[in-house]
């Protein structure tokens, strides 16, 4: 089994601290729903984390941010971090957008990466690219009850963590070095996530189809009349 997908121990501390970091932020801003320092905690370790425990979910591997204490350490202090310069970025909405996007490119490259580390195939890689990539979003809207993000009419938000794995997926499958697909992943899943943003680019809401019944004898004699 080729190791040339393995990802260097520092990319995935870099993800764990900035989705602690992100999710920290996030949820401080949320004040209206009180939630306390812990809560703070918990959701910056849930954005951090969980894109990493259920892609091993996934893959059937030992969940790496449980048996690896530098995880929780790196994820934890980062979140406490952000809880801290929340006030200082109160009103940078823009940076807590930047910061998902990036994250999600980061965990989106990683997952991809160490599926295809382990023989799964382009399509399967590219499911649990989007699974890492978006995980830890969907446990902090499921936390705290909010519409989970790649549900809801959106600015492409899987899409976005779809697009960046099949990129990494793509160069990979022709012989480009794992750092540099995982790079070029990371920059097309925060790119298309931000232009999506900036230029409110969504999928069509579906809409509800009301059928047609044919009209009966007595609507026909009735219009006829009218008429």
């Amino acid at each position: 089994m080729s190791t040339s997908f393995q990802v260097a121990l520092w990319i995935e501390l870099l993800a764990a601290g900035l989705g602690g970091l992100q999710g920290a932020l996030f949820a401080a801003g949320k004040r209206h729903r009180r939630i306390d320092v812990l809560g703070v905690i918990v959701i910056g370790l849930a954005v951090s984390l969980g894109g990493s425990l259920l892609r091993d979910i996934v893959l059937n591997q030992p969940p790496v941010v449980i048996w690896k204490n530098w995880y929780l350490l790196v994820a934890g202090a980062s979140a406490v971090l952000g809880m801290l310069l929340q006030p200082v970025f109160a009103r940078a909405d823009w940076l807590i957008t930047v910061l998902d996007a990036v994250v999600m490119g980061l965990f989106g490259a990683i997952a991809a990466s160490k599926a295809l580390s382990l023989g799964v195939g382009e399509a399967g890689a590219l499911v649990v690219g989007v699974i890492g990539a978006i995980g830890g979003g969907m446990l902090r809207d499921v936390i705290l009850s909010l519409p989970i993000s790649f549900l809801q009419v959106g600015t492409l938000y899987a899409v976005a963590a779809g697009a960046g794995a099949g990129t990494l997926i793509l160069l990979t499958g022709f012989g480009t070095p794992t750092l540099i697909a995982g790079l070029g992943c990371v920059v097309v899943t925060t790119s298309l996530r931000l232009a999506a943003v900036r230029f409110g680019w969504t999928f069509p809401e579906q809409r509800t189809v009301r059928p047609r019944y044919p009209k009966g004898p007595s609507e026909t004699r009735g219009s006829r009349r009218a008429g």
